[in-house]
């Protein structure tokens, strides 16, 4: 076996490796919460350099009692569960045993062949991403605390490209308005965002085709721009917002072509879990928007909600500039890691209480984030797209 850990082990090991996305500098585990789970009977390996992009060294991982190993084949032999942050590549897929066990952000319905991988390899996988929204999975939920993450930068991200201040300023040249800011989209990283732009003293007004969300958009000191929507059709059991019929999206459209005029930044937000995000803002949209505005694109890894958005790049279309960042939570590393580590280690310790594995079906985080079992797929929109394309 590759690297320098034996493989031999009677406690339940644990691993980790180096993200292998491009641009990726999250690591799944950080020392403080490899130390937790060491403490509650774990063995935990991680590969050397893992947390280095995080600000975690080996030799933090080292002084907790973390196995150290030079490869990641060296744990993909010998973890019995891979705690990922992406979803794993169909190199490291081939790499890891049957019987394993991974649990990472999977999207498993737009990762299909990534899924018929995981089934050809025996490999039971959980996705944080299907953690459900219930009260005992919060410390778990880890697509809302990245959320978070990306609603903070994006609004960063819009001040500094922005070429006016946020807040009002009174100069000896004259009183500066202060920018107006429209957020589209009031779930956890719309929320943040809005939060985040009124702290630098920004007028924000917030768009969102859920009626329920206009208490907490107010509470931020937003104003909520509202449209006569039935409460079932914008979001489902969960609370997330879902696809809207053809009549209610074109009413969504013109509302929000309205507003651009008003605005000199647009923040979007909206993405339809498993779909790609949708498009709400037109190239056309644009031309109402004054010159030097700004979009910032946070649903540019889904495609986008602006149809001018080119994910990883910025454009000028019409004199607006469009932003479309795609590595807000790794510019956000040391934080993004220790949210994700606690989330993904809570997740851990639900699975396999006192260290043992527990499959446990009735547990409904456990039945909804499971994937892959037993050579079966087990989430069912996955299974039926799959059968689909056969």
């Amino acid at each position: 076996m590759k690297g320098d850990v034996i493989s031999y082990h009677t406690l339940m090991r644990v691993g980790f490796t180096n993200e292998t996305a491009k641009g990726e500098n999250r690591v799944s585990l950080t020392p403080d919460v490899a130390k937790a789970l060491i403490a509650k009977g774990f063995e935990v390996i991680g590969q050397r350099g893992a947390g280095e992009c995080a600000g975690h060294s080996d030799e933090d991982y080292a002084a907790v009692g973390v196995l150290l190993a030079t490869d990641a084949d060296a744990v993909l032999g010998s973890a019995d569960i891979w705690l990922k942050v992406n979803a794993p590549s169909l190199s490291e897929i081939a790499a890891m045993g049957s019987g394993k066990t991974l649990v990472s952000f999977l999207f498993p319905t737009t990762n299909l062949p990534l899924i018929t991988a995981l089934v050809d390899k025996g490999v039971t996988s959980f996705a944080m991403d299907l953690v459900p929204r219930i009260t005992r999975a919060q410390s778990m939920d880890a697509l809302s605390a990245m959320s978070t993450i990306a609603g903070y930068k994006g609004a960063l991200l819009a001040a500094e490209h922005l070429p006016k201040f946020f807040p009002m300023l009174m100069t000896a040249a004259g009183t500066l308005p202060p920018a107006k800011v429209l957020v589209i989209g009031a779930g956890v990283a719309g929320l943040q965002a809005i939060a985040t732009c009124r702290r630098l003293g920004a007028i924000v007004e917030a768009f969102d085709v859920r009626p329920a969300v206009k208490e907490q958009v107010e509470s931020l000191g937003a104003k909520f721009v509202a449209m006569q929507i039935i409460s079932d059709e914008a979001q489902d059991a969960s609370g997330y917002a879902k696809e809207v019929s053809a009549d209610t999206h074109s009413k969504e459209l013109d509302l929000i072509a309205s507003r651009m005029a008003k605005n000199d930044v647009v923040i979007t937000t909206a993405l339809i879990p498993g779909r790609p995000a949708p498009t709400l803002i037109t190239k056309e949209m644009l031309k109402r928007m004054p010159r030097g505005s700004v979009i910032i694109d946070l649903a540019a890894p889904n495609g986008g909600n602006c149809e001018a958005t080119v994910p990883g790049e910025i454009v000028h279309v019409d004199g607006v500039k469009v932003v479309g960042p795609t590595q807000l939570l790794s510019e956000m590393a040391a934080d993004a890691s220790s949210m994700y580590a606690k989330n993904i280690a809570a997740f851990l310790l639900n699975l396999a209480p006192s260290a043992a594995l527990n499959i446990d079906r009735e547990d409904q985080i456990i039945r909804e984030s499971l994937v892959t079992f037993e050579s079966k797929v087990q989430h069912e929109p996955t299974r039926l797209l799959l059968e689909a394309k056969r």
